[in-house]
């Protein structure tokens, strides 16, 4: 299992929210380089990156200062939040952004996330972003109909290999990720799942092992250092 370290940016600097909550920011960091080479230096294989500003008003609005981050760093980053159109997949992708993460676009234009999936392939991850079982788009602004199970079987017919399940009232929560929901989907749908909100401490670390699915984003937890960035990737290896 892959750990992933996140870093979410508004207006240029690192936060972390509560639940989703825009009304509930915390600045973790002034400096996102900063912070993203100290993820580096503790061992961490990948970068997980979010605009807020891009998710909550749909274009884009920090990936010039993502785009400089990536080109800094030794390792790859993925990026979601706000990417709404293939130009803007392409843009990123052609200049040194590993991954796309797609999320409201894959649930309102399966054209476009076809599209994205034909050309790039493994470079195209959809975050699955969930509360009680339903899925949340536009900046975890928006519910729909879509069940997370059904929904990840639908696009696992387009050809995502990757998804990115979130259960929206765990994110900055620290009371631990949604086991049963990530099993439920793990022996329902053959597909990579990354787990992302909730996670604590390395016990949640250990669970997450067990479970066999394919990484992990940490946030809160590493920020607040209820969670060992270092002992996490050890343990996962």
């Amino acid at each position: 299992m892959i750990i992933l370290p996140a870093i979410d940016i508004i207006k240029g600097k690192a936060v972390r929210l509560y639940q989703g909550d825009y009304n509930k920011i915390e600045v973790v960091g002034e400096d996102i380089y900063g912070v993203a080479k100290k993820f580096q230096d503790l061992g961490a294989e990948y970068i997980h990156l979010v605009d807020l500003d891009g998710a909550k008003y749909g274009e884009c609005i920090n990936h010039q200062i993502i785009l400089k981050l990536a080109k800094k760093l030794d390792i790859p980053v993925e990026v979601g939040g706000g990417v709404r159109n293939f130009e803007t997949i392409k843009n990123l992708l052609e200049n040194g952004i590993s991954k796309i993460i797609l999320g409201t676009v894959a649930m309102e234009d399966k054209e476009l996330l076809k599209k994205a999936v034909d050309i790039y392939g493994e470079k195209i991850s959809v975050g699955i972003d969930c509360k009680n079982e339903y899925v949340y788009s536009r900046g975890w602004l928006k519910g729909s109909k879509h069940n997370y199970i059904d929904f990840s079987k639908e696009i696992k017919k387009i050809g995502v290999k990757n998804i990115i399940v979130t259960d929206i009232s765990k994110d900055g929560t620290l009371e631990g990720p949604n086991i049963e929901m990530l099993k439920k989907l793990k022996e329902t749908v053959e597909i990579d799942i990354t787990a992302s909100g909730g996670i604590r401490d390395i016990d949640n670390i250990k669970d997450l092992v067990k479970l066999d699915i394919y990484g992990a984003i940490v946030g809160k937890s590493i920020y607040s250092g209820t969670l060992s960035l270092k002992e996490a990737i050890e343990l996962s290896r």
